[in-house]
Order: structure tokens, then sequence, then C-alpha cells
């Protein structure tokens, strides 16, 4: 390389004017004035652009063939751009570079996709050709966000005294959650270890250590199925500390917090973020992550129906049954053809059916309407405070926590589509009082609806043997425009608490023993009361960049069928490495 780079494409202004530089990068684009010859230059700090006279008539061949993405070093003087000329869109827009001398670095053949923001592609391609896609200067800028966030995690936690701390990557399978990736030892044949879906154990065993704050951002391995907000690997931000509750842990994220959107985005947070129990915002929302930037919140109205002659309603409330209604104002002129799909579209996110009925002229009109009394009627009107048009939307099921869920997807939905989001708002909130257990269908016993770490609240203690599922968690999540961005509890800190959790969740001694030993020993040594949170940094830096999908802000992501198209994995490995690792695949 002869010319060596002397400024960044993205600095350059009129306070270099007259000044000789080299400038390298690749070439944006093109274009030939039958005189001069421009290209703009770009690198990831900005475009510049560059001219080429043909009173230089080498170079100004040379030039002529340049294309689109070759890489180059140009060396020249800094210009005014006379005032016709001047780009107040670009950062360098007031100068150019006349250029005097230039090295092709590396030609390129024709690139599958234009590296434009705007060009759209097709996923594959983009994953396929990962390093051109991430050329893209808004590709660029997210990934730049990200490790500005990085940076502004540290700095926090540092400052507060927290010990930056890393766990193992190889460890131990505990199958609680999310399937786990094993991955087979050579030296310790018929042997495995598991890639850590979350360092979980060990930093309780720190706290048992004595680092009262330990954090981490680490790499954590979940084999689920994907979607557009999940990958087989993520990044977590793992924090842990001692002697503490919950008042502690969350005033400290929200600290947190406040000062990463400052940094990041130049924004004021007000603290504290307000709080509501899972049980209120499910009765509100529908959801234990609501979108609290607009309203729609669900109305219960099952005990105007106790002495209905309404048959559907009758079952559902002879079940001790959920009757829930949306009052939805934006949709009043509704067709009969769009409330059909959005009774379709109910079914298919797991609901059993959806009534509706409006209310014009001061009146109930259409769909159930004509099922109720007058009674009835007149009751509605007065609960759901009915006084302009609207359409309502009623969901009735016996499954309480489930009819909830449908009108959250639905109260989103409609949101989404009827464009009742304010984007420029940034509401954060608790959600509290978790259960601690939910019953499994398919396992026929209780499971942690966090994990078997969380703390029981000590008021509810005495519930765990005679009625479970009405323990509530010492756990907290954290809600940013209806997205779980972190979740954490205060911990179980005595061996006897955390065994007798075990027994609720029908683990046994033995095998409790065999998946938890080293931790149910480490809390007889002294074990400090502690807590703690981990945020999905992916997510978050998603939704700080407004992208929608978390594949944006992950420099190597997976497909949904966790492909890495680029470097095509996972892939197949030879006999011999197959038979030291005591493996025989077994083909369908």
């Amino acid at each position: 390389m002869r010319l060596k780079r002397t400024h960044k494409c993205g600095e350059l202004n009129k306070s270099h004017s007259g000044q000789s530089v080299v400038v390298s990068g690749w070439v944006n684009n093109w274009r030939d004035h039958g005189g001069l010859f421009f290209i703009d230059l770009r690198d990831r700090y900005g475009k510049v652009q560059i001219v080429f006279s043909p009173e230089d008539e080498n170079l100004y061949q040379v030039a002529k063939k340049l294309r689109t993405e070759y890489v180059v070093a140009v060396a020249g003087k800094v210009s005014p751009r006379p005032a016709e000329a001047l780009n107040k869109e670009l950062a360098t827009g007031e100068i150019e570079v006349l250029a005097e001398e230039i090295e092709i670095l590396n030609p390129s053949k024709t690139t599958p996709f234009e590296i434009k923001d705007y060009i759209d592609v097709s996923e594959d391609v983009r994953l396929k050709y990962r390093y051109l896609d991430l050329r893209r200067p808004r590709l660029q800028q997210t990934m730049l966000l990200r490790h500005q966030i990085a940076q502004a995690t540290r700095e926090f936690f540092n400052g507060e005294g927290f010990v930056e701390i890393e766990t193992p990557i190889l460890t131990k399978s505990t199958p609680e959650g999310a399937r786990d990736f094993l991955v087979p030892s050579r030296l310790q044949g018929g042997k495995f270890y598991a890639l850590p879906q979350s360092p979980q154990t060990y930093k309780q065993i720190l706290m048992v250590a004595g680092f009262d704050r330990y954090y981490q951002i680490v790499k954590c391995f979940r084999d689920e199925d994907l979607r557009k907000d999940r990958q087989p690997e993520f990044t977590q931000i793992d924090v842990e500390m001692s002697f503490v509750d919950e008042e502690d842990v969350l005033g400290t994220m929200e600290k947190f917090m406040k000062q990463l959107f400052q940094k990041v985005l130049g924004i004021e947070l007000v603290t504290p973020f307000p709080r509501m129990t899972y049980q209120e915002a499910m009765d509100r929302f529908g959801s234990d992550k609501p979108d609290t930037r607009f309203g729609l919140e669900l109305n219960e109205i099952g005990d105007i129906f106790k002495s209905t002659d309404f048959k559907v309603f009758k079952n559902v409330l002879a079940e001790n049954g959920y009757i829930g209604a949306l009052v939805v104002p934006e949709a009043a002129g509704y067709s009969r053809k769009q409330i059909d799909d959005l009774t379709a579209w109910t079914r298919s996110v797991g609901g059993s059916g959806l009534a509706h009925l409006k209310f014009a002229n001061g009146a109930l009109e259409g769909g159930i309407s004509k099922f109720l009394s007058e009674n009835e009627s007149r009751e509605l009107i007065g609960r759901l405070q009915l006084s302009g048009e609207a359409l309502i939307l009623v969901v009735a099921d016996p499954r309480r926590e489930l009819a909830q869920t449908i009108l959250g997807f639905l109260r989103n939905k409609l949101a989404e589509t009827l464009q009742l989001i304010d984007a420029g708002k940034h509401q954060l909130h608790w959600t509290v009082d978790f259960p601690l257990l939910e019953y499994s269908e398919e396992e026929k016993r209780y499971v942690a609806r966090h994990h078997p770490f969380t703390s029981p609240k000590l008021e509810d203690m005495h519930l765990l043997d005679s009625a479970p599922e009405q323990v509530r968690a010492r756990a907290y999540d954290l809600i940013y425009n209806g997205n779980e961005i972190s979740g954490g509890s205060i911990r179980i800190h005595r061996r006897d608490l955390q065994e007798q959790v075990f027994r609720s969740l029908k683990i046994g001694a033995e095998e409790a023993e065999a998946k938890f030993g080293f931790l149910l020993e480490a809390l007889e040594f002294g074990a400090p009361p502690h807590g703690g949170i981990a945020f999905g940094f992916d997510r978050l830096v998603m939704l700080l960049a407004g992208t929608n999908s978390i594949r944006d802000v992950i420099t190597f992501p997976k497909t949904a069928s966790a492909v890495g198209l680029m470097e095509q994995t996972p892939s197949r490995v030879d006999e011999k490495q197959l038979r030291e690792l005591y493996i025989n695949v077994i083909k369908e």
C-alpha cells in the first residue's frame, strides 16, 4: 500500500481546505459528467466526494475504470465546493477532494445487491452475504450503537462498585426451562458439557464467595424455536447483588436506565418508574408486559351476566370463567368482514372465538346485542361508560388467564392497526408479584414461573405445600414500550427453603443433588441474602436502535431455523472426530 490514510472520509470539512490528504475506502457510487469524473468514497465514518480532472490523463483514465465497491486510496487536495454544488445533507457536503494520485487496493465483483439502506433485499440473501450487508450505513450505525451501549453499561456498573467477572461457557446440564446445547467431552467419554442458558447458578455462587456486586456482559445459549427477537446464542447484561432486597435492585436498575437513555438517546427518564402487580397487569391489559403508551384497557363484565339467558356467557360463568370487553371507538366503522377477520385472527392465536356489538345512537346494536336483556344492555352501557360510537369486542372463556391474554393480543393488534401508539414515547414500568409457580398440563406438575431459585414472598410461605398456585414470587420484570427488557428476583439463600421449593416442583432429593448439589452445598456455608437481574442486551439494543428484528443488531445472526447462511453452520464433521467424541450419528 503506497498511499497511507491521513484522514477519515467523514471528518473532512471547510477547515481542511487547501490541505493535502489521503483518504481510503470503498467506492460508494461514481458519476461521469463528460468532463469531470466523480466518485463518492465511503468508510464507516462517512462519505466524501472525489473529483478527477481530465487534465491528468493517466489518473483520469484509471479513475474511469472504478466501479462500485472497489477499495481505493486517493491522495489529493481539499477544496471548497462551488456554491451551486453544496450538499447540505452530507456532513462533508461543503468540500471535495481534488485527486492527484490513486491506488486501487482491491477491485470488486458486482455485488448481489447494492450497498444502500433503501434497497429491499431478502433476509436470506443479506445473511448469506453478511459482510456486504454490514457495509450498509444503517447497520454500521446500529453496531456502533451496540458498542456505545456496552461501553455505557460498563461505565455505569464500574462506577457503582460492581466487579466484572467471567463465568464458564462449558458447564453442567441443568434442564430447567429451554433445551440445553450439549458439548461432548473427548477426555471424559460419554459425558457432556452444556452451554449456559444463563450464569444463574454461577452468579449465586459468586455471592456466596463474597463478591457482593457482580456484573457481566455474557453470551447465553438456548436450543429453542426462534422468532424475530430470539437467537440460539444471545447476550445478557447479568447482575447480582448481596445484602439487598427488591428496592435496592430496582433502584439501582432505574439509575442505570436513566444514565443509559441520557447517554445514548439524550432522553431524560423520570424515576422512580411506575409499578404494577402481575394481577393488575393481566386485569387491565391482558399481558404481564403491557404497552402503556396507549389506553384501550380490558373491562371485566362477567358479573353483569350472572343471571343471563345467553347460553355462551351462561356456560362460561358456570365454570367460574371470565368475560372481558374492549371498547374501541376508532373501530366503530368496522365492516362485518373486518370483524370476521379479527375473529379468525383471534382463533389463530389460541382463542375460542370473538363476540361483538356496536354502540351507536345511544343504544347497543348488531352482533350479540339481540341476546342481551334490557337490564343487561343498560348495565353494560354504564359499566363501559359508552357515550360516542364504538365497537365492543368480547372474549369469554372458562380459563381466565387465557381469555385475558387473548384480549391483550387483540389490544396490541388494534393499537397497531389503528395507529394508536405514539412512537415518540418511552414508557418504562416494573411488573412485580408474579406467581412463583404455574401448573404444566404437559408435565402434570408445577413448574417455576421464572426459575427454581426465585424466593417466595415471606408472607406466602405457608401456602407452598397447601396452595402453591397462590404463592407470589419476589420477582420483577422491567417493561419498555410493551417489551420485557429485563427480569430478575431475590434468590433463595437457605438450603431448607430451596429444598422446600424443589419439593413443590416435584424435584426429589436425588434429582436435586444430581442437578444442583454444588449450589445446595454452597448455601450451607454462610450464603448471604442476594438478588439480581438480567437484561436482554440484544433486545435492548434493538429497541433503542428502532429496528424490528434482533438480527439487525447481531453481527452474524442465525436464520429462523438456526442456520448460519454465510458460513454454512451447522455442518457435518468427519467420522474421525465423531469417534474421538464417542458419538454415533443416527441417520434418519
